[in-house]
């Protein structure tokens, strides 16, 4: 067993691998929410998924423009086509809300996550960790004798399979952002 209770040589599976586990009829939905950055907004719009039981898989937010004072919130949800409505209806309604946008269906988007990933190994276990990192484009960004810590990052199911490989290798710990998204094409939010 290491540091994140995984025994060596197995599989492990975080929250993250179980995406393709949907209940039937349910969808992912990658959603942007543009707020009024003050005090309390975000407690507001999560309070509205946790108080009718919505799940989140994934949470990022962060103030987009100082001067006019918003913040962008992007959420991964998942549920029926009726409850992502609902979600999208209620988010729409708050006043602290001044846009909504289902990235999942409004066309192209881009994804991306950054992940932190500590790897204790030596000898060949170490060796393994480096060429593996160089295949998935990690970087590592801090390096003892008997460890690393990489940055990796890109699409979620990327991070999910590189640190799938390194729990064999000596996987202590994972830190993860959730996901940024942003839509293509030069229109904005």
């Amino acid at each position: 067993m290491n540091a994140l209770n995984i025994p060596q040589g197995s599989t492990a599976h975080s929250a993250y691998s179980l995406r393709s586990s949907l209940a039937e009829g349910e969808e992912r939905r990658t959603l942007a929410v543009l707020v009024v950055n003050e005090a309390g907004v975000l407690a507001r719009v999560i309070g509205l998924f946790s108080g009718r039981g919505y799940n989140i898989e994934s949470l990022t937010v962060a103030e987009t423009d100082h001067v006019s004072r918003r913040s962008r919130i992007t959420v991964v949800t998942t549920g029926t086509p009726a409850v992502i409505a609902q979600i999208k209806a209620q988010l729409s309604r708050m006043v602290v809300v001044i846009d909504v946008h289902d990235l999942t269906t409004e066309g192209p988007s881009v994804e991306r996550e950054l992940a932190l990933i500590k790897v204790a190994a030596t000898g060949e276990a170490r060796v393994e960790s480096l060429r593996l990192a160089d295949v998935f484009r990690a970087r590592v960004v801090d390096t003892t004798l008997r460890s690393f810590v990489f940055e990796l990052t890109g699409p979620s199911d990327k991070i999910d399979a590189f640190v799938e490989l390194m729990a064999p290798l000596g996987l202590v710990d994972v830190s993860r952002t959730g996901v940024a998204a942003i839509k293509r094409g030069p229109e904005g939010m």
